[in-house]
This record gives C-alpha cells, structure tokens and sequence, in this order.
C-alpha cells in the first residue's frame, strides 16, 4: 500500500483522459482538478483509516459485433485513481511471474505479436489442428474467493488486498437499481484487466505448460490474449483430449466453456482443409504463394469488416450537414486505425476493399447533401485525395520480432 500515496495518485490524475466517461459520482476531471491536490491528500487519509469506500460501479451497454451488447462498469473519479496506481503496483509484482504464452493487456505486448506468434508457429512447426475455445461470460464469472487465493499467494500486504477486496464487492449500479457483485470483476475498471490476468495465469497458463504439455506426445502451443486463447496440436486425439481436461478445469474455477465457440478443426501445411478460424478480428486459413508453396493466410474477419462498414455507414448518416472538411479529417483517421490494425501481411486486398467502400459512401454522401447538383466526381477524387492517403500496410508478421524485455 505504500505505492498508493499523495504523489502515485497525482500521477494517475494527470494521466487521465478529460473525455472519459463520469461514474455513479458524477465528478470528472475537470471537477476533480479545481482542488485535487488537497482531494487526494483526504483521499489518502481516508485510506490510511479504512474509511475510503469504493462507489459501485456504473453499469452501461456498449454493442457487440454479433448484435449482443457487451456490459461496461464506468467507475467513480477517485475509485478510477486508486484502481490505476493498484493496477501498476500489481504489475510490477506480475510481469516477472507472468509467462510468454500470456499477452493481452501486458506492457510491451500486442494482438499482433498474438499473430504473429499464431503465424510462425503454424508455419514452422507441426501443427496440424487447433482447440479454438470460448470461456462463456469471463468477466462475470471470475470467482472471488479463488481470486484472492491467487493473489494471497504472491502479496503479503493484508490492507492492498482488503482494498483490492472493496472494489470486488462494489456493487454495480444500473439504472436506478443497486445490484451486488459477488462474482465477477466489471470490464471497463483499470485493475480489471491485470486481476484477470492474474486469474487465467493460475486457472490456464500454469495448468498447460505445466499440467499437460509435458504429459503429450506430440507438439503443442498455448497462447492466451486476455481472456481469448488457443491451443496447437501435432494429434488430433491429444486436441480431444486436452479440450475435455480443459472443460473439467475451468469448471473447478466456476468457469465453462461456451460450447457454440468450441471447435476443434484441422489446420497446417499437412490438413488441405478450406476450414479457417478467426481470432482477435483475423481469420487464418490455409493457403498457398504464388509458387504454390503452403502459406497461412491472415485477413480480416468477415464479421469484423460487416460491422465495420456498418458502423461508417451509419456514422456517415449523421455528417449530411457538418463541415465537408472535418468529415474528411475524421475518415482519414478511421482509415488509419483500420491500417495500423489490420494492415499486416497478406491482408493488403481486404484493408483496401473497406478504404474503396469508404470512399464510395463518402461520395454519395456528399452527392445526398448537395443542393445545386451532383457532386462531379473528379471533385471529389481531389477532397478525397487532399485528405485521405492510400491504405498500406503497417505490421510484418512474416518475420519474428523478439518480445521487449
């Protein structure tokens, strides 16, 4: 708890975004800033006497690619403080524990180190099937007690646990109803992450690498982002065999798997199979070069790409009467994320098939506004060309790219 004083919380302070969303509290940083140096020394001083109680945790919907809506908890101004300098003493005490197979919300880490490592491990070794596997409803089924075991195994300070305890059974607010919350740790709070870090390592990294890859015969490759994994087998039986292990383990931990996004499918060099399977917005599938060499390919997500455009054509809706210049400043942007996401290897033809249907709605939308005719589009090609560069791409995972220590 030393960690967590007058000049950590000040810290957290300046880091936080002003757009951030408030919590059942209402207070946001511009409010919290008008007296926040004497706002966090009471802060500490309530902590030191165990009087700081954290504020339940407001409950909003944010939508899912599938049409479902994923459950968000926004927390209170000073719960947001406390929760991030306890999230980065957590980490200090993690990061040296954690293993490589683990990479979700990890400094130094990325998805595209997950795909790259999901690319040269099916390209180098053999592999032949993969155990794609779901835990239903993760966040909100973290078990507390066992969680806390987890933690008491590593931290000895009793007050950061009771505190890390508190923000467990907040409470979540929805609406005008208080709900209680024992079980789950709510998406959305900045120590959620790393304790369901701390979670999956004991519950499914340890287990595999220590528990049962030993124990097959053939290869095998583990590799978990956040609360999404994989597993790569040589044998098909010992990919049956470890998923009916896995079912038996998670429930031991309150979890289950979701059986609908449970497969186990052929994939390599060895299984000529069109079968592919999609992980973290990508899809792999088995393909060859133009040599007619094997290759894994890696594109975009065809659920992810309809939701994407969706999402543009309904944004582009609401631009029919704000400035032609901000619209197109606001695009390249979106495109320029989609890139720096998207754009690795191979996937060059689907990052340019959204940047054309982008362009594309643009343009009507454009011709929709304008009063006095048709927008002529060589016009247009020069808004949009002034404004928007050709999409590229951004991440090589063809080469490996050694991990940041």
């Amino acid at each position: 708890m030393h960690c967590v004083n007058e000049q950590s919380l000040m810290e957290e302070h300046r880091r936080q975004s002003r757009r951030k969303a408030t919590g059942v509290d209402g207070v946001d940083k511009a409010q919290y800033d008008e007296n926040a140096e004497e706002n966090v020394r009471q802060l500490v001083e309530r902590m030191k006497k165990f009087q700081y109680k954290p504020l339940p945790v407001r409950r909003t919907y944010i939508p899912k690619a599938n049409g479902k809506m994923r459950p968000l908890g926004i927390p209170a101004y000073e719960d947001r403080l406390v929760q991030g300098v306890m999230a980065n003493a957590l980490n200090e005490v993690y990061e040296p524990r954690f293993l490589d197979c683990s990479y979700g919300f990890r400094p130094g880490r990325s998805a595209h180190d997950v795909v790259r490592y999901i690319n040269q491990t099916i390209m180098i070794h053999k592999v032949n099937y993969v155990l794609e596997a779901d835990i239903k409803g993760f966040f909100d089924n973290v078990d507390h007690d066992w969680l806390m075991k987890f933690l008491e195994h590593d931290i000895q300070d009793k007050n950061f646990l009771r505190y890390v305890k508190r923000f467990l059974i907040a409470g979540i607010m929805e609406g005008n109803e208080l709900k209680d919350s024992d079980r789950g740790t709510p998406q959305g709070g900045l120590i959620s992450p790393v304790l369901a870090n701390v979670y999956l390592h004991y519950v499914l990294d340890l287990w595999f690498e220590k528990a049962i890859k030993p124990k097959l015969r053939g290869e095998a490759y583990y590799v978990r982002y956040a609360d999404d994994f994989l597993i790569l087998f040589q044998y098909e039986n010992e990919a049956r065999d470890v998923l009916e292990l896995l079912k038996r383990r998670l429930g031991k931990f309150s979890l289950e798997v979701a059986e609908d996004k449970t497969r186990i499918l052929p994939i390599g060099r060895f299984k000529g199979t069109k079968e592919d399977f999609d992980f973290l917005g990508f899809t792999f599938f088995n393909t060859k070069t133009r040599g007619g060499k094997y290759r894994l390919g890696v594109r975009t997500s065809k659920k992810k790409l309809k939701a994407k455009r969706q999402a543009a054509k309904e944004w582009l809706h609401t631009r029919l009467t704000r400035p032609v210049s901000q619209t197109m400043e606001l695009l390249a942007a979106v495109i320029r994320g989609h890139c720096n996401y998207y754009g690795v290897n191979g996937n060059f033809h689907a990052i340019q098939c959204f940047w054309k249907y982008l362009k594309y709605s643009t343009y009507r939308m454009l011709n929709r506004r304008d009063q006095k005719g048709k927008l002529k589009y060589p016009k247009f090609l020069r808004i949009w060309n002034y404004y928007v560069k050709e999409p590229h791409l951004t991440t090589d995972i063809w080469n490996w790219q050694p991990k940041v220590a």
